[in-house]
């Protein structure tokens, strides 16, 4: 990149930050006088504005009890339990309801938050399994049994919430076993502590810990993917993951899709408030610190920044080389009347693909076009984006071939070359320098479409950023950060695109 480029990309980056942290600052002193709602006790939830993780037990209780009631209850639904603490932070929502454990673990770090001293209700976990897997279940009844009976998970369980003396003296070792049955596939989501979190760059947990020891028992290799928290038991049902183990509570609703074990630990749901307005005392370098230094957080977004870039380079190629198809089908119909069936699939395929969103297409291929092939998330991705992308190169493409003069292509008939030759040696080569541009904004448009990666339980930048923010609660930096590291790239890009414009130009002197 040129000196004025990086010198654009610099002012680009500080003003980005100034914006944010002037805005973060703006809505700071706007949300200063909001006036908050009082709660107690479980009492006073009628009325107030509740924060709940999407599809977990308090989102159920909390909708049967309150949503809609005629106190004017505000339910409130996040993705995660540590978007839910964050805005209650921000007083975005008056209280946060949440299983006990997390809820301790989010208060032992947010001096400012407290737990209600009343339980809203106790309930049970269990491990979800597929209903066609009955003998799994049955298997793992068995080892869960065993392992209750010779204490391996009480000591499990103490590890991480026992008495100050059990905390951290008891962690589970993975056992030098035979692991003949192949693999064990866990969906989970790693937002939970203590029951699965991120650590040193690796998911850990008590349910993490419990299945390694019914893996140690039954002869498996135990596998964790980590997914949004509503998508375990879809990913249960259509063969995606073998067992769900996120703190799961048995329900009526998901015993209808799912089976469960036995109960393993029981658990309460509980109720965040806001105790205090305390803001964090850490200075900006030590909140850089905790972000990204603090046991290398900064992996996260690496790693999310290379399967990033690995989805957008190989959907683009695949972008690229089923567009032109789509785009010569198009303009040999639409110029000589012919590829009539060919061109309906390709108007059909492009009517589908442009009509209806990225990410439900991306949902589409994991969960049902390869519900019952075991591949590589990166791969589903790829082909996701990659196939997004060709109805929009479709078009950019047969706009500059549609742009090139009729009469070159009846110069090059009349010099004797067959269509296929006139279209590749002509055509195509004074199309591709008019689109440029336009492929330009298309290659933008797919690396920043990457962020949805997320809902697959892949990790690209914007997960890795998610990941972050569910250890240290803090969202400005994470997210700044990737930000910055998207704008960088695609003003890399885009210096790339008008170097080689520039270069094409060259050539027509």
């Amino acid at each position: 990149m040129r000196a004025k480029n990086k010198k654009y990309f610099a002012l680009a980056a500080l003003i980005l930050v100034a914006i944010v942290v002037a805005v973060t600052t703006f809505v700071k002193l706007k949300g200063n006088n909001k006036e908050e709602k009082t709660i107690s006790s479980v009492e006073d939830l009628a009325g107030s504005s509740i924060g709940v993780q999407l599809g977990t037990t308090a989102d159920i209780y909390v909708a049967d009890e309150y949503e809609g009631d005629d106190a004017g209850t505000n339910v409130v639904r996040y993705n995660k339990g540590t978007d839910a603490i964050q805005a209650l932070l921000q007083s975005k929502i008056d209280c946060v309801m949440i299983d006990e454990q997390p809820a301790k673990a989010y208060t032992a770090k947010n001096s400012s938050l407290s737990i209600l001293d009343e339980a809203f209700t106790e309930e049970e976990y269990a491990f979800a399994i597929s209903k066609d897997n009955s003998d799994l279940t049955a298997a793992i009844n068995l080892a869960l049994e065993e392992l209750k009976a010779d204490g391996t998970i009480t000591s499990i369980i103490n590890n991480y919430i026992g008495s100050e003396d059990e905390i951290g003296q008891t962690p589970y070792v993975k056992q030098d076993v035979s692991r003949e049955n192949g693999k064990l596939v866990v969906a989970t989501n790693a937002t939970f502590p203590p029951y699965e979190y991120y650590e040193n760059n690796s998911i850990v947990g008590i349910d993490i810990d419990i299945m390694q020891a019914v893996c140690d028992k039954l002869g498996y290799e135990l596998v964790i993917e980590d997914m949004e928290f509503d998508s375990i038991i879809t990913s249960i049902r259509t063969g995606k993951a073998d067992v769900g183990a996120a703190g799961l509570t048995v329900t009526e609703d998901r015993q209808k899709n799912v089976d469960f074990t036995s109960s393993y630990t029981t658990a309460k749901q509980v109720v965040i408030v806001k105790s205090s307005d305390s803001d964090s005392s850490l200075s900006l370098s030590e909140k850089l610190y905790q972000n990204f230094i603090e046991d290398g957080r900064y992996n996260y977004l690496l790693t999310g920044l290379r399967n990033t870039l690995i989805i957008t380079f190989f959907a683009l190629i695949i972008g690229i080389v089923l567009g032109s198809l789509l785009a010569i089908v198009r303009t040999t119909h639409d110029r000589n009347g012919g590829l009539t069936l060919l061109n309906f699939f390709a108007k059909l395929y492009l009517t589908i693909i442009r009509g209806t969103p990225t990410m439900v297409q991306l949902l589409i291929i994991y969960y049902v076009v390869f519900s019952s092939v075991n591949v590589s998330k990166i791969f589903v991705a790829i082909i996701a984006f990659g196939l997004n992308s060709a109805a929009y190169v479709a078009e950019v493409v047969r706009s500059g071939i549609m742009s090139v003069d009729q009469g070159q292509f009846e110069a090059g008939r009349s010099l004797g070359l067959p269509y296929n030759k006139t279209m590749r040696l002509i055509i195509l080569p004074q199309a591709f320098k008019n689109i440029l541009p336009a492929l330009g904004n298309e290659m933008i448009t797919l690396l920043k479409e990457t962020s949805i990666s997320g809902y697959i339980g892949l990790m690209d930048l914007t997960k890795g950023s998610d990941i972050i923010r569910s250890v240290t609660y803090e969202a400005l930096l994470p997210l700044t950060a990737v930000a910055i590291i998207y704008l960088l790239l695609v003003t890399i890009l885009s210096a790339l695109v008008s170097k080689l414009e520039r270069s094409l130009r060259k050539n027509e002197r």
